[in-house]
């Protein structure tokens, strides 16, 4: 410490010399300052002054700099606004442009509109909220476009659902015309006229959309198609639609990415819209109209998706047209096999025929396969000649019923050409006869040939347009004029035959007109061969087979014949009245059988044009008839007694049966024939009259007997008959001699009968 304070005292000693030497200059400074403090005061207000003069004279240039200041600020703001809004305004008005397409509904430009705004124009301005506000807003624009194109489509699908209808009805209408046009100029090939009815449908397509469509979805592409060819157009179904929503549907989902679910989409809602097109209506098979309506609906459906199919890229493809059309096909054939079974009118079911033709045709210009539509026509074949069938028994039940079973008078030889013309018919004989005269047939054989021949012009018009070679055709008319011979005119034949009220006159009138018919067959044969160009010696023709069922006819009306004459001797029969106890004896035949014999007479004289077997068999017939059922009057069991006056007064009515045997009512029997009819009544009647028991007892079994044909059965009941009648001839009888010896004689003959009886038996 001591040396700390000598050291600080030896420092201070230092300092006040240092001082001291400075001592006056300090003294010096001092002065000066002083004096210099004057004279800066003098310069402080100097300075004060030149500056208050010199803020008053540059105030206004202040005010002036400020103001150039503000200028500069505001221009340069202004600049960076113009810049600004230079980039602002192309978004601005590619927006205002987007809301205008959106308002006119042009929603493929205004996709693309969106598409440049979002990837194009916004990111240059995206730090700006309303581009946020567009940013935010694009998504649901998308949407909005999606939606509304869909709602297009939409509406679309329902106006071609509406409108399938006329669009079917206008191709079907184009196709007529086509083949129409081939018909009448040059058989051209089917190839080449589809080819030419597509491209004409594309191009009237084409036509629309250009007319129709905005310049950006005609740059698509997509729509050129067959642009090179540029032949006249021709209307067409087409024509009727407006395909633009379809394309702009699909364009702007193929943009969006979303293609496919587009293509599913209308796939699935025009398979829908198939199944409702091939639902037929349940009235459909009432009238053609029905028919034409659903042809024209399934028509509609397939133009338009064929139109699709070939302009646009894969929307439908060749395999979903194919799907859809099988089903359509199984379905529509489907249907028209069931419709069809109800029609019971030719005329519909021909021009049904027509009709589908004319659907398969027209579907094969455009492509699709119709060999099934054709496959089945033959099915409706059968059932149009079935209902041919059905209407031509009307016809023939009218003809045949309304006719006179009378041959046809003729009083001029125009009327004879007349009918001649009408049916083949020739006899120089019948020629050269003096007018009046008559035909051996009546008015049913003209107008049965000529029905049967309007049947085949029938049969050949369902024919036509089946691309059926002319052996088919021939095929099909003879079996069907068979069926018209074997079913229908032989049911009919046979149903006027049978009839309750059909007299011998109009059954002899049958046969003859039958055997007319039968011999026409033949001009039927070659009427057919001309109609068809088929000769009939070409491999597996068909014959037909009329012989057969006029000749069966004709059988038919000859075993009516027999069975209703042999009626009519069971109504005489029944006019008998024999008194078996009488014992005098008679003088004639009795009236009934006068009756009978009158009737027989003038019937056979009506069957002078009936062939000579006919005539005979019934003529013998008859005769066998009526001496079997007098043999039953005989041997009846009601007739317990009877008396030799009785068996005298039957044996006149057989004699007048003989007589008219050997009249010869039908000629052609040799000499005594038809009275070989009557002999074992004939013989009978000698025995018992004659009394001949002698000759019979001895003669019996020899083939030279006298009374051959006389059963001993038979001879035993009607001997019965009269011992009963002498044991109860009165109370007395047993008393007289020579009824004793009658009765004692009966008892022997009808013990040696019975002996005779059983010895035969065993």
């Amino acid at each position: 410490m001591e040396k700390l304070e000598t050291r600080i005292r030896n420092h201070d000693r230092e300092i006040e010399k240092m001082c001291n030497f400075h001592y006056q200059g300090f003294v010096d400074s001092i002065t000066e300052l002083l004096k210099v403090r004057g004279e800066a005061q003098k310069l402080k207000n100097q300075v004060t002054d030149t500056n208050r003069k010199l803020q008053h004279e540059g105030k206004e240039l202040v005010i002036a700099m400020e103001e150039l200041k503000q200028c500069r600020l505001q221009q340069r703001n202004i600049s960076a606004t113009v810049d600004k809004l230079m980039l602002c305004l192309p978004v601005l008005e590619m927006y205002s442009k987007l809301r205008d397409q959106m308002k006119t509904k042009r929603h493929y430009p205004a996709l693309k509109t969106l598409e440049h705004l979002e990837h194009t124009y916004l990111p240059q301005v995206s730090h700006y909220r309303f581009c946020k506000v567009m940013v935010d807003n694009i998504p649901k624009l998308r949407e909005e476009i999606k939606d509304v194109s869909m709602s297009d489509l939409k509406d679309f699908l329902e106006s071609i659902r509406k409108h399938s209808d006329k669009i079917g009805e206008t191709a079907m209408k184009q196709a007529q015309q086509q083949r129409n046009l081939d018909n009448i100029v040059l058989q051209q090939p089917r190839i080449g006229s589809k080819r030419k009815s597509k491209k004409d449908a594309y191009t009237i397509f084409d036509t629309e959309i250009e007319s129709t469509s905005p310049k950006s979805e005609q740059d698509s592409g997509i729509l050129d198609v067959e642009d090179e060819e540029d032949d006249e157009e021709v209307p067409g179904a087409q024509d009727l639609v407006d395909f633009s929503p379809v394309y702009r549907c699909l364009h702007i989902y193929s943009v969006l990415g979303a293609r496919e679910t587009f293509e599913n989409y209308y796939r699935k809602q025009r398979r829908k819209q198939a199944r409702l097109v091939l639902q037929p209506p349940s009235n459909m098979h009432e009238t053609l109209d029905g028919y034409r309506k659903y042809f024209n609906q399934i028509v509609g459906f397939f133009v338009v998706e064929d139109h699709i199919l070939h302009t646009t890229q894969g929307l439908v493809n060749r395999a979903y047209i194919d799907e859809l059309w099988e089903m359509a096909l199984s379905k529509t054939i489907a249907a028209l096999r069931t419709h069809s079974s109800y029609c019971s009118d030719p005329n519909l079911v021909l021009d049904l025929k027509n009709l589908i033709v004319l659907f398969a045709d027209t579907l094969q210009v455009y492509g699709f396969p119709v060999n099934q539509l054709f496959d089945m026509l033959l099915e409706i074949r059968d059932q149009y000649s079935e209902t041919l069938l059905k209407k031509w028994a009307g016809i023939f039940r009218n003809i045949l019923d309304s006719d006179n079973y009378s041959p046809i008078p003729v009083t001029s030889e125009e009327m004879y050409k007349k009918v001649v013309g009408q049916f083949p018919f020739q006899d120089i004989e019948l020629e050269k006869q003096p007018f009046p005269k008559k035909f051996p047939f009546s008015e049913f054989v003209p107008k049965v040939y000529n029905q049967i021949k309007e049947f085949i012009y029938a049969c050949l018009k369902f024919s036509e347009d089946l691309h059926l070679s002319s052996t088919e055709v021939d095929d099909m008319i003879r079996k069907s004029t068979n069926l018209l011979l074997t079913r229908t005119l032989s049911n009919s034949l046979q149903n006027v035959i049978k009839r309750k009220n059909i007299g011998l006159t109009e059954l002899v009138q049958i046969i003859i007109n039958t055997t007319h018919l039968e011999k026409s067959c033949k001009y039927l044969e070659e009427f057919i061969t001309n109609i068809t160009n088929v000769l009939p010696e070409t491999v597996h023709t068909t014959k037909l087979y009329g012989t057969t069922t006029f000749k069966d006819a004709r059988h038919a009306a000859e075993e009516e014949i027999y069975t209703n004459l042999n009626q009519k001797i069971d109504q005489f029969l029944q006019l008998a009245d024999y008194d078996w106890m009488t014992g005098d004896l008679g003088n004639k035949a009795s009236d009934y059988l006068v009756d009978l014999i009158a009737f027989l007479r003038s019937t056979f004289a009506v069957f002078t044009h009936l062939p000579g077997k006919v005539a005979q068999t019934a003529c013998m017939s008859a005769c066998k008839h009526l001496a079997t059922s007098l043999m039953q009057l005989l041997l009846e069991a009601e007739v317990r007694q009877l008396t030799l006056g009785a068996l005298q007064q039957f044996n006149l009515d057989v004699r007048e049966c003989e007589q008219f045997a050997r009249s010869g009512p039908v000629p052609g029997f040799q000499e005594d024939t038809l009275q070989l009819a009557f002999i074992d009544l004939r013989q009978l009647l000698d025995l018992f009259i004659q009394w001949d028991w002698s000759t019979y007892l001895a003669d019996y079994g020899q083939p030279n007997c006298k009374y051959l044909r006389v059963n001993p059965v038979t001879a035993l009941t009607l001997l019965e008959k009269m011992k009963d009648t002498s044991r109860k001839n009165n109370m007395f009888a047993q008393f007289r001699k020579n009824e004793r010896d009658k009765q004692k004689l009966i008892d022997t003959v009808a013990k040696q009968l019975r002996g005779l009886i059983s010895s035969h038996h065993s």
